[in-house]
């Protein structure tokens, strides 16, 4: 049974700086493919960034492009989003999912990210 667990949220100031864990157990290959998405009340779910380990692949939506990345460590089987310099509107709750061919057949049960001014 492949379960994601993720950690790191919290609140933090305008300007500063979160990682993202996302633990991955179950299944070694599942980071192969991984992704972070986001939803902030009243809004749609949004996809923030992928990353395919193989292709060296990555996305990230156009509002977090040069704040977030992605990354992972296989030792660990865990991936990671670090954000710097976050705004009000990263406000969200941030769920990490992976594997499959649009890395979201798994999925985490989120954690809040508030960022205040």
């Amino acid at each position: 049974q492949v379960q994601l667990v993720e950690s790191g949220g919290g609140s933090v100031q305008v300007g500063g700086s979160l990682r993202l864990s996302c633990e991955g157990s179950g299944r070694r290959d599942i980071f192969d493919c991984m992704s972070w998405f986001r939803q902030a009340p009243g809004k749609e779910r949004e996809r923030v960034a992928h990353a395919f380990v193989e292709s060296g692949d990555t996305y990230y939506t156009d509002s977090v492009k040069g704040r977030f990345t992605i990354s992972r460590d296989k030792v660990h089987n865990t991936h990671y989003l670090q954000m710097n310099n976050l705004k009000p509107e990263d406000t969200a709750m941030y769920y990490c999912a992976a594997g499959g061919v649009i890395c979201s057949d798994y999925w985490g049960q989120g954690t809040q990210v508030t960022v205040s001014s």
